[in-house]
Parts: C-alpha cells; sequence; structure tokens
C-alpha cells in the first residue's frame, strides 16, 4: 500500500473513483492510519493493524471532528493495544454497549417514573369502559351510573334542595398515583369519608375493591396495584355490620298502607307503588316499564331483569285496570316531567303513605319482600313467586320449574286476590281496561 504523509490538502482532496466502492489513502507517519472514502459517503480516518493473525479495522473518525495529529495519536494509542494483546475493537464496543445501556436505563427509568405517576383517575374512565362484574358480561345500567356518581367531582346544582352537589366517596383517590394505593392510603380515605356517611364509605369501598381486582388483571397495570389494600384488617375491621334487612308489611298492615297509597295526590306513585307489591319487581325495573312492554291484549308484561335482560310475567286483572288509568304522555307507563321522563324517586310519596298508615319503616326492597311473603300466605308455589320476581334459578321447596306465562298467570292472580282481600278492595274484574271499579272497605 503506498503511503504519504497527510496534510490538510491530501486528506480535504481525498476523493473515492466512482468505479470503485471504496478507496483508502494510508498516512506514511503513523503506521496504520488510514483514510477510508466512498463514492457517496463521508470519508473517515481508519486504523488498520493485525491481531491474532488477521487485520481489522476501526474507524476512528470523520476529518471534519479529528484532526490530523489527533487521528495520529489514536493510530499510536490502537498500536499499544495490539501490542500488549488487547483487541483495539474492544474499547469502542464497550464503549458503544455502555452508552446503549446507559441510554436503555435512562428510558426505563422515565417510562418507571411515568408508570408509577400514573394516577387512578387516569385509569378509572378504562374500568368503566372495559371492566366488568364478576360472572357477567357488562354494567348493569344502574350499577355503571353508582360508579360514576361515586368518582363524581361535584360542584353540580342539587336536583333537590338548595346548594350544590359534594364530591363523590371516591373522587378523593382519582388523583393519587396508582401505585400509591396501599392499606395506609386507603385507611386514610376511608376514615375520612365515613365521617360523612359510614354506609356510603364502605359501599364506595366495595367497589373500588372491584377496580383493584381489574388492575391486577391487567399487565399493564399489575406491578402497580396493591390488589388486597382494601382488605386491610385496619380497615374491614371498621365497617359497619352488614345486617340483613327484613322489613317487610304484615298482614295486618297492608290495609292501611294500601289506604296511605291510594290517598296520595300524585297519581303515578299511588301507582307504582302498588304495582311494586302486586309483582314483586325491583324498584327499578319496574320504574322503567315502557307501554311497547305492556300488552293488553294477552294480559303480559316485559320488564327488565338483573339476572337475564327480560322476563315475561302475566299481567294480572287488577294491575291492567290500575296501569290502564294512567295517562299515556310519554314512552314510559309511569311517567314524570323530570329529565328522565319517568318515575326515578318515589320516597317522599312512599313516606307520606307509611305516615298515614302508621308504619315507622319500610323499604321499596321491603315491598318485594312482602310480595314474596304475602304470595306464600296465598297458597302459591315458592317456584312460581321465584319466578315473577326474577329469582336466579334455585332448588326450592318445590324444586325449581320454569313455567310459561299462561302457566304462572293463576298464581300470580291468586296473590293478587289475596293482597286486595288483605287491602279491603273488591275488585271487579270483567271491568273494561281504563274503568276502574274497586270499592274499599
Amino acid at each position: 500500500m503506498a503511503k504519504v504523509p497527510f496534510t490538510a490538502g491530501r486528506v480535504a482532496g481525498f476523493k473515492c473513483p466512482p468505479d470503485k466502492k471504496q478507496a483508502f489513502l494510508w498516512d506514511a507517519t503513523s503506521p496504520g492510519l488510514g483514510l477510508r472514502a466512498t463514492p457517496n459517503g463521508a470519508p473517515a480516518y481508519v486504523f488498520q493493524g493485525a491481531y491474532q493473525d488477521k487485520y481489522i479495522r476501526v474507524t476512528i473518525g470523520s476529518p471534519a471532528v479529528w484532526s490530523i495529529p489527533q487521528a495520529q495519536a489514536k493510530a499510536r494509542e490502537l498500536a499499544r493495544l495490539i501490542d500488549e494483546g488487547t483487541d483495539p475493537r474492544t474499547p469502542k464496543r464497550d464503549a458503544l454497549a455502555a452508552a446503549k445501556a446507559q441510554e436503555q436505563e435512562r428510558v426505563a427509568q422515565v417510562a418507571q417514573a411515568a408508570r408509577e405517576s400514573l394516577t387512578v383517575g387516569a385509569v378509572w374512565p378504562l374500568y368503566l369502559e372495559n371492566g366488568k362484574p364478576k360472572r357477567r358480561d357488562a354494567w348493569k345500567p344502574r350499577y355503571r351510573a353508582d360508579l360514576e356518581a361515586m368518582a363524581a367531582p361535584g360542584g353540580e346544582p342539587k336536583k333537590r334542595g338548595q346548594g350544590i352537589t359534594r364530591p363523590g366517596p371516591l373522587y378523593p383517590l382519582l388523583a393519587l398515583p396508582l401505585a400509591a394505593i396501599n392499606e395506609d392510603a386507603l385507611k386514610s380515605w376511608h376514615d375520612r369519608e365515613a365521617i360523612a356517611g359510614k354506609h356510603q364509605a364502605a359501599r364506595a369501598l366495595m367497589m373500588f375493591r372491584g377496580f383493584l381486582r381489574w388492575c391486577a388483571g391487567r399487565p399493564e397495570y399489575r406491578g402497580l396495584t396493591d390488589r388486597d389494600a382494601g382488605k386491610a384488617a385496619a380497615i374491614v375491621e371498621n365497617l359497619p355490620s352488614t345486617t340483613r334487612r327484613t322489613d317487610a308489611l304484615e298482614a295486618a298492615q297492608v290495609p292501611g298502607w294500601w289506604a296511605g297509597v291510594e290517598q296520595l295526590n300524585n297519581r303515578t306513585a299511588s301507582a307504582y307503588l302498588r304495582a311494586l307489591l302486586l309483582t314483586g319487581a325491583r324498584r327499578e325495573e319496574l320504574a322503567a316499564l315502557t307501554w311497547a312492554n305492556v300488552d293488553f291484549q294477552w294480559r303480559k308484561l316485559t320488564i327488565a331483569d338483573k339476572v337475564d335482560s327480560t322476563r315475561t310475567i302475566p299481567l294480572t286483572p287488577y294491575l291492567a285496570q290500575l296501569l290502564a288509568t294512567l295517562p299515556r304522555v310519554g314512552p314510559f307507563v309511569f311517567a314524570s316531567t323530570g329529565k328522565a321522563g319517568r318515575i326515578t324517586d318515589a320516597r317522599a310519596s312512599h313516606a307520606q303513605a307509611l305516615q298515614h298508615a302508621g308504619i315507622e319503616h319500610l323499604t321499596f326492597h321491603g315491598l318485594r319482600r312482602s310480595f314474596s311473603l304475602l304470595g306464600e300466605a296465598s297458597g302459591a308455589p315458592a317456584g312460581a313467586i321465584a319466578q315473577v320476581m326474577g329469582h336466579k334459578p334455585s332448588a326450592t321447596a318445590e324444586g325449581y320449574r320454569p313455567r310459561s306465562v299462561d302457566a304462572l298467570r293463576p298464581f300470580l292472580a291468586q296473590i293478587e286476590a289475596h293482597i286486595l282481600a288483605l287491602a279491603g278492595v273488591q275488585f271487579v274484574p270483567q271491568a273494561e281496561p281504563g274503568k276502574l271499579k274497586v270499592v274499599t272497605a
């Protein structure tokens, strides 16, 4: 290989012939130092030497960055490494690997910091969109609405009364990093919320446990989630007792309750409360009943169901007459002028009826429980009562046997007749719909 002393002019003027893939210019002053050029690429200083009986080449750098003396000094340094028995490619390779590892570590740290700063509020909407309860495909609309209300920021005008709404119990947790949700954080939050309402705080905690289970089940959040944080003894031992409610109408209370409901000025609420007792339906199921799902011809009701999407039950004679008296001012049977277009809260009306009857306490679910108990007292089979109420099929005293609507009809009519008899209502089943004829004793 021809060698020439490197000068600034020779280095700057060196070009690769267009008919060659690469060309070299070697320095006569520093053994192993060369300048490599390609037709299209920028030239670069290189070092070439024999290591373990093989020629190796190491790129030093661009002449725009390295001066000739610097390149010569680097070539002598690489020659010394070979003389010491070291592969001159190793330091550069190690430096590149170290730089790459350092960059990867930096990226990982940035990613970890971003993950650790991920807030509950950033993940909560994804939970509402993609989460689901146990053994179900999707949220029920009412539970989804409760989840949203629990995390609402508040500050909205109250629908009833003066002032604005307070934040939902879960709202303070939304600002916390998901990785910071541990036993101490949840206990501190729960203790504060329990001051405003211990039962509401307990329900919020149960909902948040579901959120933690969902996060723990997803790879992207699993490392940030303490799934058992809400089950810590320090929290659980302070939860209010979950005593099962047993409120229901006694047979002797039916006349007073019925009379109190009949005397309500709100006729829609009056019909709604009586329909709850006569069908055993859940309050939201019946409130959402539409005229399209009332079949007066074949005497059937199709209502939303908690277990299945809908269930169809017989439309009994008195209930048919009662519904026919309601005005048709929209799609809902129990219509309202409110935003929902249907009855949403009949607690005030029910409280008036209870006060009239001298009954201290009875929940809407107590009416559902009353239907079951009064149904048993009427002699209706337990399986028929369960099917009308929409209970999940289970082993009952008679063994659960699904019945057709027509097969259920005599049993539901039997229950209705028993309740009307207790209420002292004399009913004429043959009256035309819309012309309710009852005589209250």
